[in-house]
């Protein structure tokens, strides 16, 4: 029983997605390969289509698609803040976030995990740089927790920032008609990545922004430029996706509302048994269990598994050393028998770590 993958809605084994992505692909010049970067052979008539569906989706001006979440922000980071300008990022930000900030010009400094007064210092040290970016995520991978979005929006128009976030784990399950925390703050934010491998099933991602913004990723990305773009079937299928999603929202909540009335039991469940102190605080579908020690967790991972649940593990130094954690990702397609004896048995072993 899964308990461990990104696949929140269950799309990733979706019919009818597979369905509407194989008749996009028969509108389409038979391709199996892009057969070239975008800037060369690679940019067919799909790419624009499924962007300009991405854009309107998300109440962007532009969408442009990247072969990976990975890759759209070593694309941003390592392109669009110059030197002379100053990054502030929280503390527990993505790796990818970190590897993109590695090649950029700019300076770059962490705040303290979700801390916005913290981050008000940093502001007001480096106020006088050029461009300040604050880059920060809606939900963040391992403890699935979020930034408070009106005061971090509050404090990023006082100072005349430029807001960059990244929505991976928030598509399909945050924010009004589950678009993200952000969705609705569009305006106030520089750019947002979105990524389609999590609640949208399928794979690659997008720079939400300005045409501008869009115009300069064409021509500075490195890992947009120098690679051969996805094939017409992964985009098509990221189409599909969200015409699906569209669809969902048009006619009943479905899967989405299933999702959410799962997270309500689980946290319901949480409490019932006792197990709330052992839990960081979260609203998303990532809920993880803190299990300090490489080898308790993963002992711990391992005997839930012998009763047929995959819970996987996170070890330091993924995460702090004391702070290793069980993390459960919660699905649309859960039962409520799954959830409840899930959490039985992680009391039981709980106890007697």
């Amino acid at each position: 029983m899964d308990f461990y993958s990104n696949d929140y809605l269950g799309f990733s084994s979706s019919r009818l997605i597979y369905e509407k992505a194989e008749k996009i692909l028969k509108l389409q010049k038979l391709k199996n390969g892009a057969t070239g970067s975008r800037l060369l052979s690679g940019n067919l008539a799909i790419f624009a289509e499924t962007e300009a569906r991405v854009a309107k989706f998300h109440q962007s001006e532009s969408a442009i698609l990247f072969n990976s979440g990975y890759d759209a922000n070593m694309g941003f980071f390592s392109s669009v803040p110059q030197k002379g300008d100053v990054i502030l990022f929280d503390e527990y930000a993505h790796a990818s976030i970190r590897d993109g900030l590695r090649m950029s010009l700019a300076r770059s400094f962490k705040f303290r995990h979700n801390d916005l007064g913290h981050l008000r210092e940093l502001l007001v040290k480096f106020q006088h740089f050029d461009t300040i970016y604050v880059v920060t995520e809606s939900v963040f991978s391992m403890d699935g927790d979020s930034p408070d979005v009106q005061e971090l929006l509050k404090i990023v128009r006082e100072f005349q920032a430029l807001l960059v976030v990244d929505e991976a784990h928030a598509i399909g399950v945050c924010g009004k008609d589950y678009k993200g925390l952000f969705q609705e703050e569009s305006g106030a934010v520089f750019a947002r990545i979105v990524t389609f491998g999590k609640a949208m099933g399928c794979h690659g991602a997008a720079i939400l922004g300005s045409k501008i913004l869009k115009d300069y990723l064409v021509n500075f990305a490195r890992s947009f430029i120098y690679t051969t773009a996805m094939s017409p079937h992964s985009v098509a299928t990221i189409a599909a996706a969200y015409g699906y999603f569209e669809e969902i929202l048009d006619r009943e909540p479905g899967e989405l509302q299933q999702l959410r009335d799962n997270l309500q039991f689980f946290e319901e469940e949480i409490q019932k048994k006792g197990l709330s102190q052992h839990f960081i605080i979260s609203e998303s579908a990532i809920r993880s269990c803190l299990v300090p020690g490489n080898d308790a967790v993963k002992k711990l991972s391992e005997e839930m598994l012998k009763s047929g649940f995959i819970v996987k593990p996170i070890l330091s130094p993924t995460v702090p050393k004391g702070e290793e954690r069980l993390r459960f990702c919660i699905h649309a397609y859960n039962s409520r028998a799954e959830i409840s004896e899930v959490l039985k048995l992680l009391g039981t072993f709980v106890s007697k770590v």
